[in-house]
């Protein structure tokens, strides 16, 4: 446990922090688990609309530093690439 005053501030912000990076994530995940889901059942027009949102989301993450900004480049092509092959 902290003695000083503001090193206990820090560990309260700090968890504060890592529970709503947390959230974020898991909102995250829980997007493109959705869009793979449209896209492994065939649903090209609504996967079209979801993909957007994704990338939405990938891209605040990435600009609040929750995800690297490679790591969200990656994702979004690997998604853009599936809803694309998925559609031939």
């Amino acid at each position: 446990m902290p003695q000083r005053k503001c090193a206990q501030k820090r560990l309260r912000v700090d968890k504060t922090k890592a529970l709503h990076n947390l959230q974020l994530k898991t909102g995250l995940k829980k997007e493109i688990k959705g869009l793979r889901s449209l896209i492994s059942q065939g649903k090209f027009d609504e996967g079209k609309e979801k993909i957007k949102t994704v990338f939405a989301k990938l891209d605040r993450a990435a600009a609040k530093g929750i995800i690297h900004k490679n790591t969200a480049a990656r994702r979004k092509s690997i998604l853009s690439l599936k809803l694309n092959r998925a559609k031939k």
